[in-house]
């Protein structure tokens, strides 16, 4: 599954949300961190050909609103620069509350007709001024043989005007071309697909646990059946330390890496820490529940994670205990080539557990569907 909101750097227009020639950067723009992956084409698949990572200052970006755009278009830049990318075209990616995912059931119809109909049809599932988002549109599944409904799922995605302007801005003040806008939860899909390949059988939670979020997609054979984006990530865990223990940002930040800190010890943060994890896994719980009641169906197979706070002690054994499923972690280089003369292991590792959405956006194409 794969959605777009294309454009240029001469304004984006509704254009196709779903669409792959040209060879891409993936920028992850997140809260605390940018991250950049550019791939190239090889025989055996992909290879990375450059990939790194710049912190941004606290508050830069609050719950995906970007704050500072002249601080957050300098470390683009520098990001850029300090890892040798020289290629100007980029897709980025958004997600939270100025992104709508769903699907709708609507009577089977031409691709003319789909495609005269569909903004009338968003209307009655889109929360915003329909003149206020970019929309695009894909059909999953046609329901066309012999014991026909007559009916066609088609999946919907709409993002604000507002939102994609501020973030194709900030890439076009540091030197770059924004030509694709996609949508993280799509992004974590295609890096799970291209590593993993397509289960036909599995119902696969693809769990990104981010700084100021947690984007989840549910996916069953190469379709995403449920996503979400959960508005709480790792900052809650620097906030609670921060408020409990009265350290300071970059106190609390290490510590809940597992690095004591000035003040405090790990066992001080220990209680806390699960306080925050168990209020991360609500949220998740309610997300598997609502899907559960509206999808159908009640199973899931397998949990895949990834994200920075996916990484803080306890998440991962507190997710399996909570819901009873096996867990992974998501690789994005399993089945993607590193050149290990510029890449070393010890940055691959590094990297690994942040770069899933910047990898995912990068195997995208400008022409893509």
């Amino acid at each position: 599954m794969q959605a777009v909101v294309r454009g240029s750097h001469e304004g984006l227009g509704v254009s196709d949300f779903f669409r792959r020639t040209k060879s891409l950067v993936g920028l992850d723009i997140g809260s605390s961190a940018v991250k950049a992956v550019e791939l190239r084409r090889v025989s055996s698949g992909y290879r990375v050909v450059a990939m790194g990572s710049e912190p941004l200052p606290p508050d830069c970006i609050v719950d995906g609103a970007i704050i500072d755009g002249g601080v957050v278009s300098d470390v683009i830049r520098q990001l850029f620069d300090r890892n040798g990318i020289k290629t100007k075209e980029v897709v980025a990616s958004l997600s939270g509350n100025a992104v709508i995912v769903k699907k709708i059931v609507l009577p089977l119809m031409s691709d003319d007709e789909l495609r005269e109909s569909i903004y009338w049809e968003a209307e009655q599932y889109i929360p915003f001024d329909i003149q206020d988002v970019n929309l695009d549109y894909q059909v999953l599944q046609a329901d066309s043989g012999a014991e026909s409904t007559g009916t066609m799922d088609v999946l919907l995605v709409a993002a604000k005007k507002e939102k994609i302007a501020d973030y194709t801005g900030v890439i076009s003040q540091a030197g770059r071309i924004p030509v694709v806008v996609d949508v993280d939860a799509f992004a974590l899909q295609n890096v799970f697909e291209a590593n993993y390949g397509v289960g036909r059988v599995r119902v696969v939670v693809l769990i990104n646990a981010g700084a100021s979020a947690i984007n989840i997609n549910i996916i069953e054979a190469g379709q995403s059946l449920f996503t979400r984006d959960i508005s709480i990530g790792g900052n809650a865990y620097t906030e609670a330390l921060q408020r409990d223990l009265n350290l300071s940002f970059e106190d609390a930040d290490l510590l809940k890496r597992g690095v004591p800190a000035e003040g405090a010890s790990l066992e001080d943060a220990d209680p806390i820490v699960q306080t925050v994890t168990g209020n991360l896994l609500l949220e998740v719980e309610k997300t598997f529940d609502f899907f559960k009641s509206t999808a159908g169906t009640e199973r899931i197979d397998q949990l895949v994670v990834c994200g920075g706070a996916a990484g803080i002690e306890g998440f991962e054994p507190a997710l399996a205990t909570r819901f009873d499923l096996p867990v992974s972690h998501l690789d994005p280089f399993r089945q993607i080539e590193l050149d290990s003369k510029k890449i070393t292991e010890e940055r691959r590792q590094e990297l690994a557990s942040t770069a899933a959405v910047a990898v995912g956006l990068a195997l995208r194409r400008a022409d893509d569907r």
